[in-house]
């Protein structure tokens, strides 16, 4: 059963997780309609490699910023992107990103906490995992297939998001960024070389900063 949004509430279901299968393509298209499209920073930015500052005011900057991320996200061909990853030093992401059964998820999270997994949650995925911030690069990186959430909306709102295969790997990225983690962070050593080869070979289809 859904919470209908009044007076500032939010659509939960009825394990109190936030709503972000319905209305996904029109909610995407206004953010995007309002936005504009930043260049993406890339590994080696500072900006990439430290924590990022907790989102303290929800004002009409931080909506703009998340407009703006939704544009962004949408010309990087992205399913999801930090603050950070369009050079803005705060705790928030947005994801427009389908799981492992197709459907599609679309939503804002600010100051992300993943969540503990009980170990008979930790399922894990060794799939491929690229980055908008390491162009053309993929390598293979376990992760749970699993994954919860827990941050504020655009208007402050606790909230908490799941998700499963494709799309956990996604919430776990995107909290990482804004962290100060890169997902060759946690490869091996080999592992991170050859995808920084994949990406000093390759040409990214997106406006990228460059590094000083």
């Amino acid at each position: 059963m859904s919470q209908q949004e009044t007076d500032g509430r939010i659509d939960v279901d009825d394990e109190g997780f936030v709503v972000d299968t319905e209305d996904c393509e029109e909610r995407e298209a206004a953010y995007r309609a309002r936005g504009t499209s930043r260049p993406i920073t890339v590994v080696g930015n500072p900006v990439l490699h430290k924590e990022c500052k907790d989102v303290t005011a929800f004002d009409d900057e931080l909506a703009q910023l998340i407009d703006d991320m939704f544009a962004s996200q949408k010309t990087a061909e992205g399913v999801g992107l930090a603050a950070n990853q369009i050079g803005v030093d705060l705790k928030v992401f947005v994801y427009d990103c389908p799981d492992d059964d197709g459907k599609r998820h679309t939503g804002v999270v600010c100051n992300p906490v993943l969540e503990e997994l009980a170990p008979e949650m930790r399922v894990l995925d060794d799939s491929n995992e690229g980055c908008l911030s390491v162009p053309t690069a993929y390598a293979s990186l376990a992760r749970p297939d699993f994954a919860v959430v827990r941050g504020q909306d655009a208007q402050g709102n606790p909230i908490r998001v799941k998700g499963t295969g494709y799309f956990a790997r996604c919430l776990q990225h995107e909290t990482d960024h804004l962290y100060g983690y890169l997902y060759i962070d946690r490869l091996s050593k080999r592992e991170r070389k050859d995808a920084l080869r994949q990406m000093e070979e390759g040409t990214p289809r997106y406006e990228t900063v460059p590094n000083d």
